[in-house]
């Protein structure tokens, strides 16, 4: 799997929103900075040629759809974001977040709970 652009991610999100789109759909759905309609074509072909996205020809305009999972994706993406800066550790990942205050003592309390629940 490829990495994606933050454009690419964000056409991602929308697509998996949308399960189906036209290049036209995506653009009313993005929010800050649009890129133009030409722009934007491009960016879903490359998303193409990545593996991400496949279509359903209509003439000549085009219906992109996901072929990669959001939950495939985010996997990936968690697995090479917790290798690249926790060393492969999940303990770093819960202790990183405790320190920046993101997590609280309960939430903390649930994970135990749900960890001990499946021993």
């Amino acid at each position: 799997m490829q990495k994606l652009t933050n454009k690419e991610e964000e056409i991602m999100h929308i697509l998996w929103k949308l399960e189906k789109a036209f290049v036209k759909d995506v653009l009313v759905e993005i929010k800050d900075d649009k890129p133009h309609y030409n722009t934007l074509s491009t960016i879903i072909r490359n998303l193409e040629e990545k593996n991400y996205v496949s279509y359903n020809a209509y003439g000549k305009t085009h219906q992109y759809f996901p072929i990669v999972s959001k939950e495939a994706y985010k996997e990936r993406f968690m697995n090479t974001a917790i290798e690249s800066y926790f060393n492969n550790s999940y303990k770093n990942v819960v202790s990183f977040f405790a320190k920046e205050e993101k997590i609280s003592v309960d939430e903390l309390k649930e994970i135990i709970a749900l960890i001990e629940k499946k021993k």
